[in-house]
């Protein structure tokens, strides 16, 4: 799958749509891969998250969880400890604040925003995130993915639903990833780390699918 996906970052080089510059971004880089101070989550992400590629060399997969069910605006993985089950909600503009200029959209709620296409307001927000470890519940606060948008639970392959998000596990039995890659509009990737029970980070990352 990993090497599938590399193969679409090549390819989009070519087909990727120019983005309008004459329009500021507001996202923040802070929760990009590239701002990973943590060596082992580093090194776990680099393993199978797109904007990490030139960092995989070397990296052996993670073991991975694989989904139990999915569909339009869900998706659900689960083992002998851990679940995990995210959800989406329809984007209404009419209940957002929308900062818009020449009608391009700049802000949602006074916020950057991040996935879907920049300049037009999303179709579909994540709705929840529900992790549990054991049995206990892990809370992953709203502001984790308040202002993630878009993403992409599965795709039509031969007939048969595929995804590209998986929750990884990593090697050293106290962490785990739970991942979200969209390839549209030069890719959108968010990955929300859990160690010990507890949310740690998220990594989000974008455009480098050009």
């Amino acid at each position: 799958m990993r090497q599938y996906l590399c193969l679409l970052l090549v390819l989009s080089a070519f087909s990727g749509m120019a983005q309008d510059l004459d329009f500021p971004d507001f996202r923040n880089k802070k929760d990009n891969f590239s701002k990973i101070s943590d060596k082992d989550v580093r090194a776990d992400v680099a393993s199978f998250a797109l904007a990490a590629v030139d960092e995989s060399i070397g990296k052996a997969p993670l073991q991975s969880i694989p989904p139990v069910d999915m569909g339009p605006n869900f998706i659900q993985y689960s083992n002998d400890k851990i679940q995990v089950f995210i959800k989406t909600g329809i984007f209404f503009p009419t209940k957002h604040k929308l900062m818009m200029q020449e009608g391009h959209l700049l802000r949602i709620d006074g916020k950057p925003y991040y996935g879907g296409i920049i300049g037009q307001p999303p179709h579909t927000t994540i709705e929840s995130i529900t992790v549990l470890v054991g049995g206990d519940t892990v809370a992953i606060p709203p502001t984790a993915y308040f202002d993630l948008y878009d993403p992409k639970f599965s795709f039509n392959e031969n007939g048969a639903a595929r995804t590209r998000n998986g929750v990884f596990l990593s090697n050293d039995k106290h962490t785990f990833y739970v991942y979200l890659l969209n390839i549209d509009n030069k890719g959108t990737e968010y990955t929300f780390v859990i160690r010990d029970k507890q949310y740690l980070r998220r990594v989000v990352d974008w455009g480098f699918l050009n």
